[in-house]
Protein backbone atom coordinates (compact mmCIF):
# COMPACT_ATOMS: atom_id res chain seq x y z
CA UNK A 1 0.00 0.00 0.00
CA UNK A 2 1.51 3.22 -1.00
CA UNK A 3 0.34 6.33 0.08
CA UNK A 4 0.70 9.66 -1.23
CA UNK A 5 0.49 11.94 1.82
CA UNK A 6 3.24 14.55 1.55
CA UNK A 7 2.79 16.63 -1.48
CA UNK A 8 3.72 20.20 -1.03
CA UNK A 9 3.08 21.41 2.68
CA UNK A 10 0.53 24.24 1.83
CA UNK A 11 -2.18 21.01 1.50
CA UNK A 12 -1.57 19.44 4.57
CA UNK A 13 -4.08 20.18 6.92
CA UNK A 14 -4.74 19.14 10.64
CA UNK A 15 -6.23 15.88 11.99
CA UNK A 16 -6.90 14.65 15.42
CA UNK A 17 -8.45 11.48 17.15
CA UNK A 18 -8.96 10.56 21.03
CA UNK A 19 -9.72 7.58 21.94
CA UNK A 20 -9.52 5.72 25.59
CA UNK A 21 -6.74 3.30 26.18
CA UNK A 22 -5.14 1.79 28.96
CA UNK A 23 -6.99 3.63 31.13
CA UNK A 24 -6.00 7.13 30.08
CA UNK A 25 -6.76 9.26 26.39
CA UNK A 26 -4.65 8.18 23.51
CA UNK A 27 -4.14 10.58 20.88
CA UNK A 28 -3.06 10.64 17.45
CA UNK A 29 -2.70 13.87 15.23
CA UNK A 30 -1.72 13.57 11.64
CA UNK A 31 -1.03 16.51 9.15
CA UNK A 32 -1.97 15.01 5.79
CA UNK A 33 -4.28 15.63 2.53
CA UNK A 34 -7.08 13.70 2.60
CA UNK A 35 -9.61 12.95 5.52
CA UNK A 36 -11.05 9.64 4.20
CA UNK A 37 -7.58 7.89 4.28
CA UNK A 38 -6.84 9.44 7.09
CA UNK A 39 -10.05 7.78 9.17
CA UNK A 40 -9.07 4.26 7.61
CA UNK A 41 -5.56 4.49 8.74
CA UNK A 42 -6.34 5.99 12.35
CA UNK A 43 -8.40 3.16 12.64
CA UNK A 44 -5.37 0.68 11.81
CA UNK A 45 -3.47 2.33 14.37
CA UNK A 46 -5.98 2.24 17.34
CA UNK A 47 -6.82 -1.77 16.11
CA UNK A 48 -2.36 -1.79 16.51
CA UNK A 49 -2.82 -0.45 20.15
CA UNK A 50 -5.26 -2.80 21.19
CA UNK A 51 -3.16 -6.01 20.34
CA UNK A 52 -0.16 -4.47 21.53
CA UNK A 53 -2.13 -3.93 24.84
CA UNK A 54 -3.73 -7.30 25.13
CA UNK A 55 0.42 -8.95 24.78
CA UNK A 56 1.54 -5.93 27.88
CA UNK A 57 -0.75 -5.86 29.84
CA UNK A 58 -0.76 -7.00 33.63
CA UNK A 59 -4.48 -6.01 34.09
CA UNK A 60 -5.64 -8.72 31.32
CA UNK A 61 -6.37 -12.25 32.95
CA UNK A 62 -5.66 -14.03 29.49
CA UNK A 63 -2.75 -11.26 28.02
CA UNK A 64 0.72 -12.55 26.41
CA UNK A 65 2.55 -11.34 29.54
CA UNK A 66 -0.20 -12.76 32.16
CA UNK A 67 -0.13 -16.36 29.99
CA UNK A 68 3.76 -15.84 30.48
CA UNK A 69 3.68 -14.99 34.07
CA UNK A 70 1.27 -18.34 34.85
CA UNK A 71 4.56 -20.25 33.73
CA UNK A 72 6.99 -18.86 36.73
CA UNK A 73 8.98 -20.78 38.36
CA UNK A 74 7.78 -23.80 36.00
CA UNK A 75 11.74 -23.88 34.68
CA UNK A 76 10.66 -24.28 30.93
CA UNK A 77 11.58 -21.76 28.27
CA UNK A 78 7.93 -19.83 26.62
CA UNK A 79 8.61 -18.48 23.33
CA UNK A 80 6.99 -15.33 22.90
CA UNK A 81 5.93 -13.10 20.23
CA UNK A 82 8.25 -10.25 18.83
CA UNK A 83 6.99 -7.12 20.77
CA UNK A 84 6.91 -8.93 24.07
CA UNK A 85 10.06 -10.24 23.38
CA UNK A 86 11.95 -6.72 22.48
CA UNK A 87 9.52 -4.63 25.61
CA UNK A 88 11.14 -7.02 27.70
CA UNK A 89 14.84 -7.18 26.12
CA UNK A 90 14.30 -3.29 26.70
CA UNK A 91 13.10 -3.45 30.69
CA UNK A 92 15.38 -6.21 31.69
CA UNK A 93 18.68 -3.06 29.96
CA UNK A 94 16.54 -0.77 32.02
CA UNK A 95 17.23 -2.28 35.68
CA UNK A 96 21.09 -3.17 34.62
CA UNK A 97 21.49 0.53 33.38
CA UNK A 98 19.24 2.63 36.48
CA UNK A 99 20.97 -0.50 38.83
CA UNK A 100 17.51 -1.69 40.03
CA UNK A 101 15.67 1.50 40.37
CA UNK A 102 13.62 0.25 37.64
CA UNK A 103 12.40 -3.13 37.58
CA UNK A 104 9.52 -4.76 36.06
CA UNK A 105 9.46 -7.77 38.41
CA UNK A 106 8.29 -5.01 41.07
CA UNK A 107 4.33 -6.21 40.48
CA UNK A 108 3.90 -8.39 43.82
CA UNK A 109 4.69 -5.46 45.60
CA UNK A 110 2.84 -3.06 43.62
CA UNK A 111 -0.24 -4.93 43.61
CA UNK A 112 -0.33 -5.30 47.17
CA UNK A 113 0.33 -1.50 47.79
CA UNK A 114 -2.61 -1.10 45.27
CA UNK A 115 -4.62 -3.32 47.68
CA UNK A 116 -3.13 -0.91 50.30
CA UNK A 117 -4.55 2.43 48.08
CA UNK A 118 -7.82 0.48 47.54
CA UNK A 119 -8.45 -0.54 50.79
CA UNK A 120 -6.97 2.68 52.44
CA UNK A 121 -4.40 0.76 55.16
CA UNK A 122 -0.91 -0.26 54.78
CA UNK A 123 -0.02 -4.10 53.35
CA UNK A 124 1.26 -6.64 56.12
CA UNK A 125 4.76 -6.63 56.68
CA UNK A 126 5.00 -10.80 55.88
CA UNK A 127 2.82 -10.18 52.94
CA UNK A 128 5.52 -7.39 51.60
CA UNK A 129 9.03 -9.61 53.28
CA UNK A 130 6.68 -12.71 50.51
CA UNK A 131 6.42 -10.34 47.79
CA UNK A 132 10.12 -8.95 48.27
CA UNK A 133 11.00 -12.60 47.50
CA UNK A 134 9.78 -12.61 43.69
CA UNK A 135 11.86 -9.41 42.88
CA UNK A 136 14.77 -9.40 40.83
CA UNK A 137 15.11 -8.34 36.77
CA UNK A 138 17.76 -10.60 37.06
CA UNK A 139 15.71 -13.37 37.10
CA UNK A 140 14.13 -12.98 33.64
CA UNK A 141 16.46 -15.54 31.15
CA UNK A 142 15.98 -14.39 28.20
CA UNK A 143 16.59 -16.61 24.48
CA UNK A 144 17.16 -14.63 21.48
CA UNK A 145 17.85 -17.40 19.02
CA UNK A 146 14.55 -18.85 20.35
CA UNK A 147 12.52 -15.61 21.34
CA UNK A 148 11.66 -17.26 24.66
CA UNK A 149 11.95 -16.80 27.59
CA UNK A 150 12.16 -17.97 31.62
CA UNK A 151 10.63 -16.67 34.41
CA UNK A 152 13.08 -18.55 37.00
CA UNK A 153 11.48 -17.81 40.41
CA UNK A 154 7.77 -19.17 41.41
CA UNK A 155 5.97 -16.21 41.92
CA UNK A 156 7.30 -13.91 39.51
CA UNK A 157 4.99 -10.92 38.04
CA UNK A 158 5.85 -8.30 35.61
CA UNK A 159 4.61 -5.15 35.51
CA UNK A 160 4.93 -3.15 32.43
CA UNK A 161 3.20 0.12 33.37
CA UNK A 162 6.39 2.00 33.50
CA UNK A 163 7.89 1.45 30.35
CA UNK A 164 4.58 0.09 27.89
CA UNK A 165 3.13 3.27 27.28
CA UNK A 166 6.06 4.97 25.47
CA UNK A 167 6.54 1.72 23.59
CA UNK A 168 3.02 1.97 22.43
CA UNK A 169 3.43 5.82 21.66
CA UNK A 170 6.81 5.18 19.36
CA UNK A 171 5.35 1.71 17.67
CA UNK A 172 2.24 3.69 16.40
CA UNK A 173 4.39 6.76 15.31
CA UNK A 174 6.79 4.84 13.53
CA UNK A 175 3.96 2.42 12.15
CA UNK A 176 1.74 6.05 10.34
CA UNK A 177 5.55 6.99 9.40
CA UNK A 178 6.13 4.01 7.77
CA UNK A 179 2.54 4.77 5.33
CA UNK A 180 3.90 8.35 4.64
CA UNK A 181 2.65 10.03 7.71
CA UNK A 182 5.74 11.31 9.36
CA UNK A 183 4.16 14.59 10.45
CA UNK A 184 2.09 12.89 13.52
CA UNK A 185 2.30 12.78 16.83
CA UNK A 186 1.27 10.08 19.16
CA UNK A 187 -0.19 10.96 23.10
CA UNK A 188 -0.60 7.76 24.95
CA UNK A 189 -1.79 9.16 28.38
CA UNK A 190 1.00 11.43 29.08
CA UNK A 191 3.56 9.37 27.06
CA UNK A 192 4.50 11.42 23.68
CA UNK A 193 6.42 10.16 20.41
CA UNK A 194 6.32 13.31 17.94
CA UNK A 195 7.51 12.93 14.53
CA UNK A 196 8.51 15.11 11.89
CA UNK A 197 7.94 18.47 12.12
CA UNK A 198 4.57 20.11 11.24
CA UNK A 199 4.48 22.08 8.00
CA UNK A 200 6.14 25.14 8.74
CA UNK A 201 6.84 24.60 12.53
CA UNK A 202 10.28 23.49 14.28
CA UNK A 203 8.92 20.93 16.12
CA UNK A 204 5.47 19.55 17.90
CA UNK A 205 5.12 22.05 20.79
CA UNK A 206 4.07 20.45 24.22
CA UNK A 207 3.84 22.22 27.74
CA UNK A 208 5.13 20.16 31.04
CA UNK A 209 2.73 20.86 33.83
CA UNK A 210 4.42 22.06 37.67
CA UNK A 211 4.48 19.78 40.25
CA UNK A 212 1.42 18.51 41.84
CA UNK A 213 -0.99 20.84 39.73
CA UNK A 214 -1.98 20.85 36.17
CA UNK A 215 -0.77 23.93 35.69
CA UNK A 216 1.74 24.07 32.65
CA UNK A 217 4.84 25.79 32.85
CA UNK A 218 5.35 29.06 30.90
CA UNK A 219 8.02 27.67 28.40
CA UNK A 220 6.85 24.90 25.89
CA UNK A 221 9.50 22.41 24.90
CA UNK A 222 9.61 21.67 21.02
CA UNK A 223 10.05 18.03 19.30
CA UNK A 224 10.99 16.26 16.19
CA UNK A 225 11.66 12.72 15.78
CA UNK A 226 11.74 12.71 19.77
CA UNK A 227 9.50 11.53 22.89
CA UNK A 228 8.59 13.15 26.46
CA UNK A 229 7.13 11.06 28.80
CA UNK A 230 6.71 13.09 32.40
CA UNK A 231 5.95 11.36 35.50
CA UNK A 232 4.51 12.80 38.52
CA UNK A 233 1.62 11.85 41.47
CA UNK A 234 -0.93 14.10 41.33
CA UNK A 235 -3.88 12.01 41.27
CA UNK A 236 -2.13 8.53 42.51
CA UNK A 237 -0.89 8.20 45.81
CA UNK A 238 -1.98 6.79 48.97
CA UNK A 239 -2.29 9.25 52.19
CA UNK A 240 -2.43 7.62 55.64
CA UNK A 241 -2.04 9.19 59.19
CA UNK A 242 -1.38 12.88 57.65
CA UNK A 243 1.30 10.67 55.51
CA UNK A 244 2.01 10.37 51.63
CA UNK A 245 2.49 6.97 49.90
CA UNK A 246 3.68 7.92 46.20
CA UNK A 247 2.00 5.32 43.26
CA UNK A 248 5.75 5.20 42.52
CA UNK A 249 7.92 1.99 44.72
CA UNK A 250 11.21 1.66 44.54
CA UNK A 251 12.09 -1.87 43.63
CA UNK A 252 15.43 -1.90 45.75
CA UNK A 253 13.26 -1.74 49.25
CA UNK A 254 9.67 -2.49 48.11
CA UNK A 255 8.41 0.97 49.59
CA UNK A 256 6.68 3.84 48.22
CA UNK A 257 8.87 7.04 47.39
CA UNK A 258 8.34 9.55 49.74
CA UNK A 259 9.37 12.85 47.96
CA UNK A 260 7.44 14.10 45.21
CA UNK A 261 8.50 15.47 42.41
CA UNK A 262 7.65 16.01 38.43
CA UNK A 263 10.48 14.53 36.30
CA UNK A 264 10.16 14.67 32.67
CA UNK A 265 12.64 13.24 29.75
CA UNK A 266 13.17 13.85 26.34
CA UNK A 267 15.06 10.36 24.81
CA UNK A 268 14.96 9.39 21.38
CA UNK A 269 12.91 6.08 21.98
CA UNK A 270 9.41 6.12 23.73
CA UNK A 271 10.31 3.46 26.01
CA UNK A 272 13.43 4.89 27.07
CA UNK A 273 11.70 8.11 28.07
CA UNK A 274 8.94 6.22 30.40
CA UNK A 275 11.39 4.04 31.94
CA UNK A 276 13.44 6.61 32.57
CA UNK A 277 10.85 8.67 34.28
CA UNK A 278 10.23 6.13 37.34
CA UNK A 279 14.32 5.71 37.64
CA UNK A 280 14.86 9.08 37.69
CA UNK A 281 12.02 9.56 40.50
CA UNK A 282 13.67 6.67 42.85
CA UNK A 283 17.15 8.15 42.32
CA UNK A 284 18.42 11.42 44.74
CA UNK A 285 18.26 14.23 41.84
CA UNK A 286 22.20 13.95 41.77
CA UNK A 287 22.35 10.26 40.84
CA UNK A 288 19.31 10.82 38.31
CA UNK A 289 21.45 13.61 36.40
CA UNK A 290 24.47 11.11 36.40
CA UNK A 291 22.58 8.04 34.73
CA UNK A 292 20.59 10.68 32.27
CA UNK A 293 24.28 12.53 31.35
CA UNK A 294 25.52 8.88 30.53
CA UNK A 295 23.00 8.18 27.56
CA UNK A 296 22.99 9.35 24.51
CA UNK A 297 20.64 12.88 23.06
CA UNK A 298 18.87 12.22 26.49
CA UNK A 299 17.91 14.69 28.68
CA UNK A 300 16.08 15.33 32.36
CA UNK A 301 14.00 18.25 34.11
CA UNK A 302 13.25 17.09 37.67
CA UNK A 303 10.86 19.59 39.64
CA UNK A 304 11.09 19.37 43.29
CA UNK A 305 8.48 21.50 45.84
CA UNK A 306 10.01 23.63 48.23
CA UNK A 307 8.01 25.48 50.11
CA UNK A 308 5.41 25.25 47.69
CA UNK A 309 7.96 26.71 45.14
CA UNK A 310 8.78 24.40 41.99
CA UNK A 311 12.78 24.36 42.11
CA UNK A 312 14.01 22.89 38.77
CA UNK A 313 17.03 20.91 38.34
CA UNK A 314 17.78 19.87 34.29
CA UNK A 315 20.61 18.05 32.15
CA UNK A 316 22.95 20.34 30.69
CA UNK A 317 21.01 20.46 27.45
CA UNK A 318 17.82 20.25 28.14
CA UNK A 319 16.82 23.76 28.13
CA UNK A 320 17.84 23.82 24.54
CA UNK A 321 14.58 22.32 23.86
CA UNK A 322 12.43 25.24 25.02
CA UNK A 323 10.53 28.14 22.90
CA UNK A 324 8.75 30.12 24.69
CA UNK A 325 7.04 32.06 22.25
CA UNK A 326 5.60 29.29 21.03
CA UNK A 327 1.79 27.80 21.42
CA UNK A 328 0.78 24.45 22.68
CA UNK A 329 -0.28 21.96 19.71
Amino acid sequence: QVLLWNTTDGQLRKFSFTREKMGSPFTIIIYAIDSASVTSVVNQAFDLTDSLVKIYSDYLPKSELNRLCNEAGSGRWIQVSAPLFEILQKAKDAGKISKGTFDITVSPIVRLWRTAKREKKLPQQDSLDVANKRVGYEHIKLDPGMRSVNLVLPGMQLDLGGIAKGDIAQRIQQYLASLGLEASMVDAGGDIMAGKAPPGKQGWTIGINQPETETLMAENIVLENMAVATSGDLYQFLELNGKRYSHLVDPRTGCPVSSSRNVTVIAPAGADADWLTKACSILPVKKALRLINRLKNTEVQIAVLEDEIPKYFRSKHFQQYFLNQAAPE
